[in-house]
C-alpha cells in the first residue's frame, strides 16, 4: 500500500564516522554537534537562515542521498562531478517508503545545469526550448511546470532567486496543489517571505546553530520587508545614515 508524504522522515548525523569536527562542512555550527537530527513531519518543509548558515549544504546532502546530481536534476541527469568529501558522507536518512524520484533544483548551479541539458538536447522535457535561450525567470518556471508532478521528493534551493513576485505566487500554487495529492514532498531553502508563508508548511529557522520552528512573521526576512513597506523613506534613511553624523 502506497504511503503519503513526507517520505523522508529523519536525518541524523553519524558522529562515529567523524574524525575532525573542525573541517568543512562539519565546522558549520548547525552540523557541529554529535546530536544533530532533523525530523520531517509535513509534506512541505521550509528552511530559512542567513547566508552561510548551512541551508544549501543540507539540501545538497539530501539530494546526493536521493541519487540526484549536485548540480540539479533527476537521477537520470548525471554529469561529471569531482569527488570530494561532503556532508552526505556523515548522514543517515530514514525513509518510509524509500524515495529516489523527484527533482533537485539549485539556483546556484542553474547555468551549468542548463548547458548540460543543451548538450544532450533534452529540450522536450523542459517545454521544448533551450533553457539558455530564455530569461532565468522563464527558464525556472519551465522547469517547475514540466518537471514537478510525479511522485517524489522535490528539493528546491532558493527557487525564488530569478522569479518575479507573480512567478513566485505561481510556484506557490503549484507546490500547494501537488502537496494535496499526497505524492510530493518538498524541502525548500529560501529567502522569500512569500514562500515562507505557504499554508501548513513546517518552517524552520537556523538560529544560534540550531533549528527553531517558527511562524513566518517571526523571521528577520519578514520583519525587514514589513518595516520597509510600512515606512520606506524612514527605512532607507536609517539604512544609509552615516554614523559620523550621529
Amino acid at each position: 500500500m502506497a504511503l503519503n508524504s513526507p517520505f523522508l522522515k529523519k536525518i541524523k548525523i553519524l558522529s562515529e564516522k567523524i574524525e575532525n569536527w573542525d573541517e568543512f562542512p562539519l565546522s558549520i555550527p548547525i552540523f557541529s554537534h554529535a546530536d544533530f537530527e532533523f525530523n520531517f513531519d509535513r509534506p512541505v518543509t521550509i528552511i530559512v537562515g542567513d547566508n552561510g548558515s548551512g541551508k544549501s549544504t543540507l539540501l545538497e546532502a539530501i539530494a546526493s542521498h536521493c541519487g540526484f546530481s549536485t548540480s540539479g536534476g533527476t537521477r537520470n541527469h548525471v554529469i561529471f562531478e569531482q569527488e570530494s568529501e561532503s556532508l552526505s558522507d556523515f548522514l543517515r536518512l530514514s525513509w518510509l517508503p524509500k524515495m529516489s524520484s523527484g527533482f533537485f533544483f539549485r539556483a546556484e548551479t542553474f547555468s551549468s545545469f542548463a548547458r548540460d541539458i543543451d548538450s544532450i538536447q533534452a529540450y522536450d522535457a523542459y517545454g521544448g526550448e533551450s533553457l539558455r535561450e530564455q530569461s532565468h525567470g522563464e527558464a525556472f518556471s519551465q522547469i517547475f511546470k514540466n518537471r514537478f508532478g510525479r511522485r517524489g521528493v522535490y528539493i528546491l534551493d532558493e527557487p525564488e532567486s530569478a522569479l518575479s513576485p507573480q512567478k513566485q505566487c505561481d510556484l506557490i500554487r503549484l507546490i500547494y496543489e501537488l502537496e494535496k495529492t499526497g505524492d510530493a514532498q518538498f524541502i525548500i531553502a529560501t529567502h522569500s517571505p512569500l514562500i515562507m508563508a505557504i499554508p501548513g508548511a513546517d518552517l524552520r529557522m537556523i538560529k544560534d546553530g540550531q533549528f527553531v520552528s517558527c511562524d513566518f512573521h517571526e523571521t528577520d526576512h519578514f520583519k525587514m520587508l514589513r518595516d520597509f513597506y510600512l515606512y520606506p523613506d524612514g527605512f532607507m534613511e536609517g539604512l544609509l545614515m552615516d554614523d559620523r553624523d550621529e
